[in-house]
């Protein structure tokens, strides 16, 4: 469904049911507003949230500008209003005090939400993202996961996107992704993708926010998910994310033997930690 927020339409998906039949009432559960990576769209976040349907009801968007949502203005392609839009989603929503889980960019949207907005959330998921993307720290997490062609390639693509230096990604790092090593081509094939937005984040934007010296404003509990062998957002994002957080409590969940898509490598694993998650909300 469409649901027009902040001048732009979103689309929405839910999964699970917000209240279940507890014998003679009705209990009500917690809503988790998902925000999916890339950015691309928010199919790939599907296998993460699968988990929680059976504890929460889960709220599925395409950030503006990304998968099926309205482009909008391509001014407001920026972290500051993807952020404002989780807020203004929830309002038109009725969700009050979600849990927001974002994954990679998905997350850096969730911090620049909790930073904007830290009375929102009642409880935060940060998974496979830190306060910002490092090219030397992402690029050596490529070249201990790929060798020097993985290494080369991102660096490439992050210093002048383009068709080129993006297919050059596409074949020297995105099968990195997964400890597997096996991409699902299918997946990939059905991912939308807005080009235009993909080379503005990746070539202007990733310069212009780090999250570090802002995430002492957040209060809510947050849970910081991470792949051992992850290449693009290696431990060392994950051990910044927990040292800037000096306002909120946090649970740290390291991953072993897992890369940047937890659903594909640890699928019981994430879903155990999620579900505990939100149960303890």
């Amino acid at each position: 469904m469409f649901v027009s927020v902040n001048g732009v339409k979103l689309f929405v998906e839910v999964l699970g049911s917000k209240l279940v039949a507890d014998g003679p009432r009705m209990v009500e559960r917690p809503t988790v507003v998902a925000l999916h990576g890339g950015p691309t769209d928010h199919t790939h976040m599907l296998s993460m949230v699968a988990p929680l349907a059976d504890v929460a009801q889960v709220v599925l968007y395409d950030h503006r500008g990304c998968g099926r949502s309205e482009h909008g203005d391509p001014a407001l392609w920026h972290m500051d209003q993807w952020a404002d839009d989780v807020v203004g989603l929830c309002e038109v929503l009725g969700i009050e005090r979600p849990i927001v889980y974002g994954h990679s960019f998905g997350g850096l949207v969730t911090q620049a939400y909790a930073t904007r907005h830290p009375e929102h959330p009642s409880r935060i998921v940060l998974a496979g993202t830190g306060p910002c993307v490092d090219a030397v720290r992402s690029a050596e997490g490529f070249r201990r996961q790929g060798g020097d062609a993985a290494a080369d390639a991102f660096t490439a693509f992050l210093a002048s996107p383009s068709r080129d230096t993006v297919a050059a990604f596409g074949a020297n790092c995105r099968h990195l992704y997964s400890t597997s090593r096996r991409m699902d081509a299918d997946a990939e094939a059905r991912t939308i993708t807005n080009i235009e937005l993909l080379f503005d984040f990746f070539g202007r934007q990733i310069r212009t926010f780090d999250f570090t010296d802002m995430l002492s404003a957040v209060t809510a509990p947050v849970m910081i998910l991470g792949g051992d062998e992850d290449p693009v957002m290696p431990p060392v994002y994950q051990d910044a994310l927990e040292a800037a957080l000096t306002n909120a409590s946090v649970r740290r969940v390291r991953f072993p033997n897992c890369g940047h898509t937890l659903a594909a490598d640890a699928p019981e694993a994430l879903g155990e930690a999620l579900r505990a998650w939100v149960r303890e909300a």
